[in-house]
């Protein structure tokens, strides 16, 4: 690849979903409400970036409006199409519907049904595929051939990339000072675009020279973490990756151009378990008022039980990338706080 996202790229995609994505609060995490919890009290400042708060519920809008919003007049009149386990579906959908376009979206047969019924509501058409990303993305591949749908990918595509560095961007535009930024990595779009953000607005004096960005995902879907540190991007078996909890982490491989930006940008990736994950949506619950959903709270697993494996910082921010929580696993947690209160 010869070239990666540039900052004015990424200014460029802040302006265009300026009043449509929403510029996401960083809210600190009181120490005394870890205390309570009986937590372990973490050796740096803690703060979340509630993407959570997005219109759709996830991050997924940023890189979803950034990339139909540059599409043609006749490109928008023949639709747009994805392929997606739920919350790009509805990013996608919700900028369609936005630009007055018709969505088609390719959705696993194992994807959440609240996510299917919101995608629904958003408008959007959807067409239900095996478990396996890469069957999802070989079927809008061929509907894209019959009908001449433009194609919205997940996160493999520099307008996707821009648009979800926004969110990086905004971390360091509310607290400059950050030592460490944690995303959770799937296809890689998130992390790829916070660790590029982060790191361009560090070249240009807008943050810490020495700031790091990690990812964080589930040790039972971690292709990523493989990918990263054999420097040589894999992909996983379906059947492997759909073992966690979180649905929005299961994809088989990162995408080539969120690698190339990882390999570049990224200083490192831990992974979790999953009692780590359900641990952290339980605290999420406890010691917030944020909800999340299992891919949301990776972040802060990974940064409240693998401090050991991270980079020492005062200052440690986490995305919760999305708070799309299935009622069924929202009363089960919340039945467990119960009993242990």
């Amino acid at each position: 690849m010869s070239e990666f996202v540039t900052l004015d790229e990424i200014r460029a995609a802040q302006q265009r979903i300026h009043g449509v994505a929403v510029r996401t609060p960083l809210y600190r995490v009181e120490r005394a409400r870890l205390e309570s919890l009986k937590l372990p009290i973490p050796a740096f400042d803690l703060y979340i970036k509630a993407e959570s708060e997005q219109p759709i519920g996830s991050f997924k809008l940023r890189g979803a409006y950034n990339m139909v919003a540059q599409l043609s007049p006749g490109q928008l009149s023949r639709g747009v199409i994805t392929y997606s386990s739920g919350n790009h579906a509805q990013g996608v959908a919700y900028a369609a519907r936005s630009l007055g376009a018709k969505a088609v979206i390719v959705m696993p047969s194992n994807a959440p049904e609240g996510k299917k019924a919101a995608t629904k509501a958003l408008g959007a058409e959807i067409v239900e595929v095996g478990p396996a990303s890469s069957e999802r993305r070989i079927r809008a591949e061929e509907l894209v051939a019959e009908f001449g749908y433009s194609m919205i990918p997940p996160y493999d595509a520099p307008k996707i990339i821009a648009g979800q560095a926004t969110c990086g961007l905004e971390i360091v535009e509310q607290l400059p000072d950050v030592d460490l930024v944690l995303s959770p990595v799937s296809g890689g779009g998130l992390l790829s675009g916070t660790a590029t953000a982060i790191k361009l607005a560090a070249q240009a004096g807008l943050a810490s020279p020495t700031v790091q960005v990690w990812g964080a995902e589930p040790e039972l879907a971690a292709d990523a973490k493989e990918s990263f540190y054999t420097k040589h991007l894999v992909e996983w078996p379906a059947e492997k990756t759909v073992r966690t909890l979180c649905d929005g982490l299961r994809t088989q491989s990162m995408g080539k151009l969120n690698f190339e930006h990882i390999l570049r940008f990224v200083d490192g990736i831990v992974t979790v378990t999953e009692d780590e994950i359900l641990a952290a949506l339980r605290i999420l619950l406890s010691a917030t008022r944020l909800v999340a959903e299992p891919s949301g709270a990776a972040t802060l697993a990974a940064a409240l039980f693998h401090a050991h494996e991270l980079p020492k910082a005062r200052k440690v921010a986490v995305i919760l990338s999305g708070g799309n929580l299935e009622p069924a696993l929202r009363e089960r947690l919340e039945a467990e706080i119960a009993t242990t209160a």
